[in-house]
Parts: C-alpha cells; structure tokens; sequence
C-alpha cells in the first residue's frame, strides 16, 4: 500500500505493484463497487504479471479505506463516495506519478466509468484506457479532450450500462472523433468478477485476452 498527496489536503491510498524496471508507465486500476479489496489487489498483481512487468500497477481506493462485503453495503458506500473526493484522489494520484509517465487505466462497473474520467483528467498522458461495463461519458464535447484510444467491454444482458446506453456512447466518440473499439459479450453485468453469480468464464477471458492486447500494442509501442 502507498499514500499520497490529494489537493484537498487529505491523503490518497492505493496499491501499487512496481514495474521490474524503469519504462516510466503507469497503469491506474479502479475497483468495483465493493472497494479495494483483496481481489482487486490480485487483480493488480496478475496484470502486472500479464504485461511482463513492464508497467507499474496502482490500484487506487476510491473509499478511503472502506470495504463493501454485502450488496447493500456496496450500494451505500457507492451513493455516498463524493464526486469531488474522488477526483481529488485521481489528480493527487497522476501527481505523484509524474509528468513523464505514459498512463493506461483500466476499471470495472463503478471504476468502469472513472476509469474513463481519470484519462481525460490526465490529459496528453493518457495512453490506454479500458472501461468494463462502466458509465460512459456521452458530452462529446468533454469526450473531446480525451487522448487515449479506448477499449469499452460491455454486457448485452446489462441493464444498468444497456445496450442503448453503449450506443449512445458510441455516437458521442465518433461525434469528438475519438479512437473506440467495443467487445460486446452475451452476458450480463459484472460478468468478469467470479464472485458474481452472473460471472462468464469464456467471456471474460476473451475479455482479457483482448485487454492485453490492447495494453501492448498501446502503452508498449
């Protein structure tokens, strides 16, 4: 676990696992709405390892320490997280990176959608960012500022991020003109997490594959 610096004069958590040497990329990960938990920190560990140690992963706690183990609880402390909190912990987060670093960020539901904001938030820096059925972004005029090329992982079942809202999005990136690929899966929110009852092995490893493909071919080149 790291802290660091927030403008609000607080301090930002997350958990990093270091790059085995100095490439100067950065992957910011943003958990569900369960909080940072063990999971998520695995999940941090296992991209690392997937991308062959050549990005630093930070998993930042958007909760300030709390941790959901009931949907209810998820719930609560998702409603209660304060816009301005959590923007504040992602700008603390690229300051402690550093103007020289590439940045990817990836996030699932909850983090789907910060994800998103956090690569416009980083401006030129933003290298690659992967949403997994979070709320989009559908201001084409704020979509306008963002950098990144982007991989949007949807779930056709979804009913809270629906298809209709994917569409809607799709037509806001090509409206800013913006770099999107979208993989739809037969499959319903949250698919990729296997604590869900809905989770879809076949499809969220194809998922993957696809995520590493793009870091690769984005962050890498």
């Amino acid at each position: 676990m790291i802290t660091f610096k927030t403008g609000d004069g607080q301090e930002g958590r997350g958990f990093e696992v270091k790059a085995t040497s100095q490439t100067g990329i950065t992957i910011l990960m943003f958990h569900e709405w369960w909080g940072l938990n063990d999971y998520i920190k695995r999940e941090a560990d296992r991209l690392h390892d997937a991308l062959g140690g050549k990005a630093t992963v930070i998993a930042l706690d958007l909760y300030d320490g709390k941790v959901a183990t009931t949907r209810e609880a998820a719930s609560k402390f998702m409603s209660e997280a304060s816009e301005e909190r959590i923007r504040s912990i992602i700008s603390g987060s690229l300051e402690h990176i550093g103007k020289q670093s590439k940045i990817g960020t990836i996030g699932w539901c909850f983090g789907g959608g910060w994800s998103l904001q956090a690569a416009l938030m980083a401006g030129d820096q933003a290298s690659a960012c992967v949403m997994y059925y979070g709320m989009p972004e559908t201001d084409a005029e704020k979509l306008s500022a963002l950098s990144a090329p982007l991989l949007g992982i949807f779930a056709a079942k979804d009913g809270w991020i629906t298809p209709a809202v994917v569409d809607k999005f799709q037509a806001a990136m090509k409206k800013a003109g913006k770099d999107l690929t979208v993989k739809s899966y037969d499959a319903d929110h949250a698919f990729a997490n296997p604590s869900n009852p809905q989770y879809d092995k076949e499809s969220t490893e194809d998922a993957y594959a696809h995520v590493l493909s793009f870091f690769n071919a984005k962050l890498f080149k």
